[in-house]
């Protein structure tokens, strides 16, 4: 444990929540910026968190949010607003006087990128880059999570399917408990991390037939890979009432996974909280139950 606060943004999230949870099971003192009143943020102050409302997209939030902290997380959302709201919190850190930023960005952020989504992530690095504070950039892999979206879930639970247009690609899926131990260890002890980017990747590389298999072998029923077109991939999404941000992002990001963006091993998790990430197979029987009727059928 260091002294200060720790500011945990997007804290409802995936990897917001389970940051909050290992810093304060460390012992540290945790803000949590939460963008509604609601059960979520509710729980995070059951369990020691202070809890402040706001929205990264307001400046005067960002600068309450972070003032008197020592450090923080930032973590935005796929959607539009990122520059804004990086803009706004490397000010608000500037006034704050921050030690560092853990910025969860993304593997395909790249100033050429054809997903607008990943394009804007690289904006926000270099914001936070010029801007002069200290910060340590991650750019996970597809999250494990992935597997639990509702469509993804669907499939494997009612037709035994992974359906996506990945083709032959390969990446080795990264769960959010394991990216939030590499985030607390960074915010807790943050020295020697500023200027650096970190990927982040779960232990093993498969292709897409293969983490069906490794599902399949949990669950104990046959799970296949069954690719599918992006155009027919859009359709999908576009019915079942996405953003069309968040899909031309999805299709875009389909084809650098494609090209092998999306590929690697873990090289960093393991080696600075001691602990390696968890498998596919371990992440699917920590979540069992999350697959419902896929869990009982053969």
């Amino acid at each position: 444990m260091t002294a200060g606060i720790i500011l945990v943004t997007g804290a409802t999230g995936e990897t917001g929540r389970q940051t909050v949870q290992r810093l304060l099971e460390q012992g540290n003192v945790v803000r949590a910026l939460v963008h509604s009143e609601d059960s979520r943020a509710e729980a995070l102050r059951t369990i020691g968190a202070e809890v402040v409302v706001g929205d990264l997209l307001q400046h005067d939030d960002a600068i309450r949010a972070a003032a008197g902290a020592r450090a923080a997380y930032f973590c935005y959302p796929v959607r539009p607003g990122i520059i804004s709201a990086t803009s706004y919190f490397a000010d608000a850190a500037r006034r704050a006087n921050l030690q560092l930023i853990v910025n969860m960005s993304q593997i395909s952020a790249r100033e050429n990128s054809k997903s607008h989504a990943a394009r804007d992530h690289w904006i926000s690095e270099r914001i936070f880059d010029w801007s002069g504070v200290p910060v340590t950039h991650l750019r996970p892999t597809f999250f494990s999570q992935w597997l639990l979206y509702p469509h993804a879930r669907a499939a494997i639970v009612e037709r035994g399917v992974i359906d996506l247009p990945y083709g032959n690609g390969r990446h080795a899926p990264i769960a959010a408990e394991d990216q939030s131990r590499l985030i607390a260890t960074i915010l807790a002890a943050p020295d020697g991390h500023a200027g650096k980017t970190y990927t982040l990747h779960g232990p093993v590389e498969l292709d897409q037939s293969e983490i069906a298999a490794a599902v399949g072998e949990v669950l104990n029923r046959e799970i296949r890979y069954q690719p599918s077109t992006i155009s027919d991939y859009r359709a999908r999404l576009e019915e079942a009432g996405l953003p069309e941000f968040l899909i031309q992002h999805f299709c875009a990001i389909a084809v650098d996974y494609q090209e092998g963006v999306f590929s690697g091993e873990d090289r960093i998790i393991a080696e600075l909280t001691g602990k390696p990430p968890m498998t596919v197979q371990e992440f699917v029987s920590a979540h069992r139950d999350e697959f419902g009727a896929a869990s009982n059928s053969i």
